[in-house]
């Protein structure tokens, strides 16, 4: 059995806690724990956020997930843990916010948002049953046994990411996403190590496309990313709507938007929305991936992608979140541990 850390010092033994005043009075701190069903690994579900190693938002270090939220406009610094108790699978999380009290509606958005983000809702058992029915992938379940599919915290987020990296190596674009946050993005403490949150859109609707191309984004990108930024934050565009539109409603919307094509707008369905169905057919990783694996012909397109992941439907994007995994373990960023 994969063994896990337990809480941090001072997290409660159990259910929801306290607001009390970090040392100083300098920032609210607040503990609680959620209960999750079995057969999640945070570890591996962090990896599978990450995506690389560098990644400044998205923090882990072996045993605590670390990320600064933006909840109901104000930033909430959040610390995971998992451990077990009495044979139940819990997740410690401890919250900072900036100032003052943390309020009940803050505490209860910023669970919301990390049962999202850490893929907490996702019912797994009809992929492990596909799975055991298919031998290659069947492997690739079983020695990631526990991720959880997750999302980024908003839709906003997921764009911009795509936007980012489109038609660069992921190293690459997690570098020019870094810069934006360190840049843009909010922080609750200004000591080492800061971890900055992902920007917000009010935030990015004030930068300037020149501004951004200092940071390394193609002058084409900056246009994209600044004029979504000020269509979210003056409300001309709700990106949260779409996770109540079907498929192809939320892709009609997405391909309307600049800098916005095929590829960008599949991966915002999975990585945003939370479709694991999908499996992003222009993605170049998993075709790769999927080559590797799974024998897919070193020309195919995206045509030939999509015939491949009907056989595992409606879990194609898991299977993608299970080979980036097996990419990152092969390329010696990831050491899962023994289940």
């Amino acid at each position: 059995m994969h063994r896990h850390q337990a809480s941090p010092p001072g997290a409660p033994p159990g259910g929801l806690a306290g607001t009390a005043p970090a040392r100083g009075g300098q920032a609210a701190v607040h503990h609680f724990t959620i209960g999750v069903p079995p057969l999640f690994r945070l570890d591996l579900t962090a990896w599978a956020l990450r995506r690389r190693a560098h990644n400044a938002v998205d923090s882990f270090d072996g045993r605590r997930y670390q990320r600064t939220l933006m909840v109901d406009g104000q930033p909430v610094e959040a610390t995971v843990c998992q451990q077990e108790r009495d044979g139940t699978t819990l997740l410690a999380v401890q919250l900072r916010g900036p100032e003052g009290a943390l309020s009940g509606e803050r505490t209860a958005g910023s669970r919301r948002v990390l049962e999202r983000t850490l893929g907490l809702g996702a019912d797994l058992r009809g992929f492990y049953r596909l799975a055991d029915r298919d031998a290659a992938l069947r492997e690739l379940a079983q020695r990631f046994r526990g991720m959880r599919p997750p999302c980024f915290p908003s839709v906003f987020e997921a764009v911009v990411n795509a936007i980012a990296c489109q038609q660069l190596s992921l190293t690459v674009g997690i570098h020019l996403l870094n810069r934006l946050a360190q840049r843009y993005g909010p922080c609750i403490s200004a000591t080492p190590p800061a971890r900055p949150g992902f920007p917000a859109p009010h935030r990015l609707a004030t930068a300037s496309p020149a501004a951004l191309r200092e940071l390394g984004f193609s002058l084409a990108k900056a246009r994209a990313v600044t004029d979504l930024a000020r269509r979210v934050a003056t409300g001309d565009l709700d990106l949260e709507a779409l996770r109540d539109a079907s498929d192809d409603q939320a892709l009609a919307i997405l391909l309307g938007l600049t800098g916005v094509g095929r590829w960008s707008a599949e991966y915002t369905l999975l990585r945003g929305l939370g479709r694991y169905h999908v499996l992003p057919g222009d993605d170049v990783g998993a075709r790769n991936n999927l080559r590797r694996r799974f024998g897919l012909a070193a020309g195919a397109d995206y045509d030939a992608v999509a015939a491949l992941s009907r056989r595992w439907q409606p879990y194609g994007g898991l299977v993608y979140f299970h080979l980036l995994l097996d990419a990152l373990a092969s390329s010696g960023q990831l050491q899962p541990s023994a289940p």
